[in-house]
């Protein structure tokens, strides 16, 4: 086999959380490029008119990564297409306030979208792919999970845990689904401009760069690549691993 068709995703059906926009549709529009037929799932009709525009062909699915139900009917119904192939779990949300004053309600939201939702739809796609023996799981974490940060830099305590949860939680399905033929694996950003970052970048982008051995942001279209490789068969020997997607911010 030639190494480029390594990374050919012709005839496979991926189904991306979160993919209407950010790095969800960064990561969709890169996974449609390399052959795949994606759908995008998000919580509103109206979040997928941009996301339209970037992938015509692109499966809009109206749902939220907490409502079980929801999830359910939409990989059913990809399952019913074909068979789910890939899934990328790339919804999240965040909430930036001083740890010592965050409310714990708020706390709560954000690690059961991140955590709860990434479960819940990493378990459901899993019958499928067990059935099958084999299928591809991306989740989308951050560095923010691999290490803690200065307030100055990033004040989201709950955003932090939820994705140091993702990673434990992409190992731990990584080490009990890998006898089904389950790839899971993760994708850890640095900072990217994107809706969830557009506030707060003005503000701390120049103590980032600081803190980034490239001296930058990432830009778009940076993600893409790595997130093909991981949901490719290149990388079917690949399986509990968290690839750092940040200019060396981790490395340091």
């Amino acid at each position: 086999m030639h190494v480029l068709e390594g990374f050919d995703l012709s005839g496979k059906i991926a189904l991306i959380t979160g993919g209407s926009r950010g790095l969800g549709l960064e990561i969709a529009w890169g996974l449609r490029q390399a052959g795949a037929r994606v759908a995008l799932m998000a919580r509103r009709e109206g979040f997928f008119e941009e996301a339209l525009k970037q992938i015509p062909d692109a499966i809009p699915i109206v749902g939220n990564v907490q409502d079980e139900a929801a999830v359910e009917a939409a990989i059913g119904r990809l399952e019913a297409e074909g068979g789910l192939d890939i899934l990328v779990n790339a919804a999240g949300i965040t909430w930036g306030q001083n740890a010592l004053e965050v409310p714990v309600a708020k706390v709560r939201e954000v690690l059961d979208v991140n955590i709860t939702g990434t479960f819940l739809a990493s378990r459901i796609a899993a019958r499928g792919m067990k059935t099958r023996g084999y299928g591809k799981i991306l989740n989308l974490a951050s560095v923010a999970g691999l290490g803690g940060s200065p307030p100055e830099v990033l004040d989201a305590v709950a955003y932090a845990a939820s994705k140091g949860g993702i990673i434990a939680l992409t190992r731990d399905l990584a080490v009990k689904w890998g006898r089904y033929g389950i790839r899971v694996n993760a994708l850890a950003p640095g900072f990217f401009p994107t809706r969830m970052t557009e506030k707060l970048l003005p503000q701390v982008e120049p103590r980032v760069i600081e803190r980034t051995p490239l001296g930058r942001i990432g830009q778009s279209g940076e993600l893409a690549g790595a997130a093909v490789y991981l949901c490719a068969p290149a990388s079917d020997y690949v399986t509990g691993q968290v690839l750092a997607v940040d200019g060396g911010m981790s490395a340091l």
